[in-house]
């Protein structure tokens, strides 16, 4: 039996090969290979595609986050030990970048509908000591980002978007980039838009952050061996910026086809224990990097959809206050989190993905049954 993927990217990538191996010639011939006119071109035409002012890359979506934390430490809109709050079944890279840079911690419960965390559950975390809010746009979904500024200009703390799996999502006319002080994406291959390697951007509208973040990414220099601040070595190269031009330019449309398969598995499945999220809002627009399904049985859900021929992950299977990096740390405990890491699993969702393989997915779901046995509980 042939195995739908999970993610299929040598067929992904495969749809701009052509482009691709154009761009490759391009950057090898130019000589330039680090900070050079690919990257810059990138840079403001990703800035221009979000509405903001400034896109700086970087080496991956970690060292975005982080980046983003260290510069408003130099620039003392920060002070270590601050708290930053973060949702509690984010991907660890979230929380790695906050305490690498020795913030405090504190997560947030996220919403069982939506999987976001809800303005609700982040004013209840707040505290005294709270100096960023941190909003993961988790799987492609943006949380009320208008109704978080709102809060966080109140409060008078900062609003950062980790917005790792959403590159072209939007809410109220508004992309993913654009609403908080600052944002951080991933250009991870398997992302939305992605690099052929590693790769991360930040967008803002804040010239004097965007100018410190340019500084730190090369070593802390704004002019060459003239290093003001300890900085990093953490640049987007020009190999890497040529292809994300290319595919940057098929965005939308590969959001429209990820949409259109959320939209089959929305209406289709129709298994009582197998619970598919909500849509978008009408004008709204998901980026879908994950589809996840929640299930009472996950683990026999998955081992039942392998046996028909679909592959599925999870996304994700450990909560950040239940990882073992973070033992002894004190975290609060989180348990909305810690339920849904043992029942969320994720299909296969991507552009190219053939009307036959996601009704394949479709009838593999309904046909799932609680009582289905895996031969190694035989």
């Amino acid at each position: 039996m042939l195995m739908i993927p999970f993610l299929d990217l040598r067929s992904v990538v495969g749809r701009h090969r052509d482009d691709l191996l154009e761009d490759f010639k391009r950057v090898l011939d130019s000589g330039w290979f680090i900070n050079g006119h690919e990257q810059k071109a990138f840079e403001a035409e990703y800035a221009a595609y979000c509405g903001v002012r400034h896109a700086v890359g970087v080496g991956n979506g970690l060292e975005a986050i982080r980046l983003i934390l260290r510069a408003q430490l130099e620039l003392g809109r920060l002070q270590p030990g601050d708290e930053v709050l973060v949702p509690a079944n984010t991907f660890i890279a979230t929380a790695l970048a906050v305490t690498e840079c020795n913030l405090a911690l504190k997560l947030v419960e996220p919403d069982e509908q939506t999987f976001n965390v809800s303005v609700a559950s982040v004013e209840a975390a707040l505290s005294g000591k709270t100096r960023v809010i941190l909003a993961v746009h988790l799987y492609g979904g943006m949380p009320d980002m208008a109704a978080l500024r709102a809060l966080a200009d109140r409060r008078g703390v900062l609003l950062i978007e980790d917005a790792a799996q959403a590159h072209g999502a939007s809410v109220s006319g508004r992309k993913a980039g654009s609403w908080g002080h600052a944002a951080a994406f991933s250009l991870f291959p398997s992302k939305p838009l992605g690099a052929l390697g590693d790769a991360g951007i930040i967008t803002t509208d804040d010239d004097v952050l965007a100018e410190c973040i340019f500084a730190l990414r090369n070593y802390g220099a704004r002019i060459k061996y003239h290093h003001e601040i300890k900085g990093v070595n953490s640049r987007l190269d020009e190999m890497q910026a040529a292809f994300l031009r290319t595919k940057l330019k098929s965005l939308d449309n590969d959001n429209q086809e990820r949409h259109r398969v959320a939209e089959r598995y929305c209406r289709d499945i129709s298994n009582p224990y197998v619970k598919t999220p909500p849509l978008p809002q009408s004008g709204d627009v998901h980026a879908w990097h994950i589809f996840s399904i929640c299930s009472d049985y996950r683990d026999s859900l998955q081992d039942f959809l392998r046996k028909r021929g679909v592959e599925t992950l999870i996304h994700y299977p450990v909560s950040i206050g239940e990882q073992p990096a973070y033992h002894g740390d004190g975290l609060n405990k989180c348990p909305v989190a810690e339920s849904l890491s043992r029942r969320v699993l994720s299909l296969p969702i991507y552009p190219g993905l053939s009307d036959n393989d996601i009704q394949t997915v479709i009838n593999a779901c309904n046909d799932f049954s609680p009582d289905f046995r895996s031969d190694d509980e035989h």
